[in-house]
């Protein structure tokens, strides 16, 4: 991995060796730009596959996502160098409620506005008025939050940014203050999913992403969003980055307070002046590279929820079906107060329902629908809840079954993915889907952040610095490598013997 300075336009460039561990979309965004940077960059991914949770089950013709369903902010995917063909559902999300209205999300806003107002009249001044604070706190966070490292101000910050995100305000408290219609209260609740956390302890912040969805919109990949994961892997080929798959790595190398490489499973030792660790953190600091005080760090945050899959293969079209449907539990409360307090899957869960067939046919067989139900739970082993994860599953699909969801006779067959699978494919925290949870009006900011507790030591993925979700992981990628364009001198390049 040895040798010489680049040169460009007389300007030396030292040439820097760096290991990314894991092949999450975070690695691959970071790998990938380390490269571009002059960087020799090898990847070691622990799966077949790269893209991390960007993951798909297939069975019998059908592709049932394992991931994201819908892509946000997709200009950070450009910005890569993305050439990204996506299509737009006719609806963002249909919310049904338990007392059998429904309310459907569409991405423009007066639109929005009507249809809040025919769902409950007099509100839909009050949803204008949320959209303009949710656009004003978006703004603010991407001036700050995700625009660099936390505890550094950022390039065109403002004095009125902290004030435009509510602080010391949950995200219930936030809705409350909007809207007196408790469904809607819900609707606006339900943001905190997004971070695996409880809107009752979750800061108001989170309440920002409706102004990304009614304002960028929410994109579908054709093929299925793993395309995106399949796209990013064809460019890491072309910047020449080299990449080892079904290949783990068992510890991170240092010397002093430097780090030095890595060493993978088979014994295996890699130099590396540069490690970016693409893994959850409290797997980094509980066995990759040993921190109590870290570890005890996160611990205090507790885990995001998890999630229970139902991959199912439906037999015919279901009229009106739109791509995304939430339908919610009648007790909002009791069920976030089941997952992060009893720590045991609700027992009235929100199901949501995501069917690609809909925006794409080529996801399931000709007159079938691929339907993927998701419910939030506790990051917790399935063998440990007090029921079966099978016998859950059937409570669910009789709920849905009474809330006008019936596939009594449709169902070729239903598949379970559980926090055990999450946590054994993942090697994530109890199976926990974004790391330590946001709940907290200032848990946002006792992530772990983008530099380690070596020189040369960074972080990225869902489970640090800015959070989880294809754009934040992305983003994070970038302010990484922005840290290595910063901390990088050529007297920092260590080598073999020195």
């Amino acid at each position: 991995m040895d040798g010489p300075a680049r040169t460009c336009a007389g300007v030396e460039t030292i040439v820097a060796r760096v290991t990314v561990i894991g092949g999450g979309v975070g690695g691959m965004a970071a790998a990938l730009l380390l490269a571009r940077d002059g960087h020799r960059v090898r990847l070691f991914e622990r799966l077949p596959r790269l893209g991390g949770k960007l993951a798909e089950h297939r069975r019998d013709g059908f592709a049932l996502s394992l991931g994201p369903s819908l892509l946000t902010m997709p200009q950070v995917f450009r910005d890569l160098g993305l050439r990204l063909d996506l299509v737009e559902p006719a609806e963002l999300c249909r919310y049904r409620f338990a007392d059998g209205s429904t309310l459907t999300a569409r991405r423009d806003p007066e639109s929005m506005a009507a249809e809040v107002e025919r769902l409950a009249p007099g509100e839909g001044a009050a949803w204008k008025a949320f959209h303009a604070w949710a656009a004003r706190c978006l703004a603010a966070a991407e001036r700050t939050y995700f625009a660099g490292p936390f505890g550094r101000p950022t390039r065109g910050a403002r004095l009125d940014d902290l004030a435009a995100v509510a602080p010391g305000r949950t995200l219930h408290h936030l809705a409350r203050r909007f809207f007196r219609d408790p469904r809607l209260v819900q609707y606006v609740d339900r943001y905190a999913t997004y971070s695996g956390s409880d809107p009752y302890r979750a800061p108001a912040a989170l309440g920002c992403i409706p102004a990304l969805e009614h304002g960028q919109g929410g994109w579908y990949v054709p093929g299925g969003l793993p395309r995106l994961a399949d796209d990013l892997a064809t460019l890491l080929r072309e910047a020449g980055v080299e990449v080892a798959l079904e290949t783990r790595v068992s510890e991170i190398i240092t010397s002093a307070d430097q780090v030095t490489g890595v060493r993978l499973t088979d014994g295996e030792r890699v130099p590396a002046d540069i490690v970016v660790a693409n893994t959850d953190a409290a797997q980094l600091y509980g066995r990759l590279l040993p921190d109590r005080r870290r570890l005890r760090r996160i611990a205090r945050l507790g885990p995001s929820s998890s999630a229970l899959l139902l991959l199912a293969g439906v037999e015919g079209r279901t009229p009106g079906l739109p791509h995304h449907s939430i339908v919610f539990s009648a007790d909002y409360r009791q069920e976030f107060r089941d997952i992060f307090g009893a720590g045991r899957p609700p027992r009235d869960p929100t199901v949501y329902i995501g069917c690609s067939a809909v925006d794409d046919h080529s996801q399931a067989p000709k007159g079938a629908e691929n339907w993927v139900m998701l419910v939030n739970v506790p990051a917790r082993d399935p063998a440990r809840w007090p029921q079966s994860a099978e016998s859950y599953r059937d409570m669910i699909l009789e709920k849905l079954a009474r809330r006008g969801h019936d596939l009594s006779g449709r169902l070729r067959f239903v598949d379970l993915f559980t926090p055990a699978d999450l946590r054994d494919r993942y090697a994530s925290w109890g199976g926990a889907i974004y790391g330590g949870a946001t709940n907290g009006v200032f848990a946002p900011f006792l992530r772990p952040g983008n530099r380690g507790p070596r020189r040369g030591l960074y972080l990225v993925g869902g489970s640090v610095h800015p959070g989880g979700g294809l754009p934040l992981v992305a983003m994070g990628a970038r302010i990484v490598a922005r840290l290595i364009a910063e901390d990088f001198r050529p007297a920092d390049v260590i080598r073999d013997g020195r």
